[in-house]
C-alpha cells in the first residue's frame, strides 16, 4: 500500500495536458505540482522533494532528456517516468540512459500511466531494502544463495550466465532494461553491442521458464530497446509482449 498522497511533478509545455493529468492523478490519490519546462522543473525539484517526476521528452528549451539527467543528479531517490512519442525508440533508450526509471508513449491511457507510476514508486521505495534470498514471480522461485531455479516446485537447470541474466531481470522486475545494460551488467563492461548473443540467451531462458516460449509471460520484448521482466501475478505489470525476437 502507498500513502494516499505520493507527490508527482508533472512537466509538460502543454497546459491542457498538464491540467488533465493533474485532475486525473489527484483523483487517483496523488498530490500534484506542475512545471512548464525543464528549466522550471529543475528549480521546483531543488525547492521541493517529489516521489515521482512525469517528464515529457519533447519540450522547447531544455530537452526532456537533459532535464531528466539533471533532475536525477539533484534528486536521486525520485522515480522518473518519461513521456515519449510512439515509434521514437531512440528517445526511449536515451531516456533510460539519462536516468529514467520507465516511460509511457503517447497516446496513453490513464490506467496505464498510473500503473507505471505506482510500479516505479514501489521499486524506488524497496530499492534500499535488504535483498531477499529467494525471488518469486508467478510460478518461479529463484534462490540466490543456492543458485537454483524452481518452476512449480520443480528444479530447472540453468547455466551460470542464464542464472545471472534471470537474477538481474527478476531483481529489476517491471523495469525496462536496455540491451546494453543487460550485456554490460551480466557479461561485463566490454560488452554492449552483441545483440544476437543476448537474444540467444533470452530464447534459451524462455524455453525453460515460459509455458509457451513463443508467447512469453515473464520476459517480454521492448521492441528495439531491450527486455522487461514481468510478474504475471502483479496487477501493475505491463501487458504481455505482442512481439518476440
Amino acid at each position: 500500500m502507498f500513502p494516499r498522497h505520493s507527490s508527482v511533478l508533472v512537466v509538460d509545455d502543454e497546459s491542457a495536458l498538464r491540467k488533465a493529468l493533474r485532475t486525473s492523478l489527484i483523483a487517483s490519490g496523488f498530490s500534484v505540482e506542475e512545471a512548464r519546462s525543464g528549466e522550471e522543473a529543475l528549480g521546483t525539484v531543488q525547492r521541493n522533494r517529489f516521489d515521482l517526476v512525469l517528464l515529457d521528452v519533447s519540450m522547447p528549451g531544455m530537452s526532456g532528456i537533459d532535464a531528466c539527467r539533471r533532475i536525477r543528479g539533484i534528486s536521486p531517490q525520485a522515480g522518473i517516468v518519461m513521456v515519449t512519442v510512439r515509434d521514437q525508440e531512440d528517445d526511449k533508450v536515451q531516456a533510460l540512459e539519462a536516468g529514467a526509471d520507465d516511460y509511457v508513449t503517447k497516446p496513453f491511457k490513464l490506467r496505464e500511466l498510473t500503473a507505471r507510476l505506482r510500479a516505479v514508486l514501489r521499486r524506488t521505495r524497496t530499492s534500499d531494502a535488504v535483498e531477499p534470498v529467494v525471488l518469486r514471480a508467478g510460478n518461479l522461485e529463484l534462490d540466490l544463495h543456492e543458485r537454483l531455479l524452481r518452476r512449480n516446485g520443480e528444479e530447472i537447470h540453468l547455466s551460470p550466465k542464464e542464472f545471472d541474466l534471470l537474477a538481474f531481470m527478476m531483481k529489476n522486475a517491471g523495469a525496462p532494461l536496455t540491451h546494453m545494460k543487460l550485456l554490460r551488467t551480466v557479461w561485463g563492461v566490454d560488452y554492449g553491442n552483441e545483440l544476437e548473443y543476448l537474444r540467444s540467451y533470452v530464447r534459451m531462458l524462455r524455453k525453460k521458464i515460459e509455458a509457451d516460449p513463443a508467447a512469453p509471460e515473464y520476459i517480454v520484448t521492448e521492441p528495439w530497446l531491450g527486455y522487461r521482466f514481468r510478474d504475471p501475478s502483479d496487477p501493475d505489470s505491463p501487458p504481455k509482449s505482442a512481439q518476440d525476437d
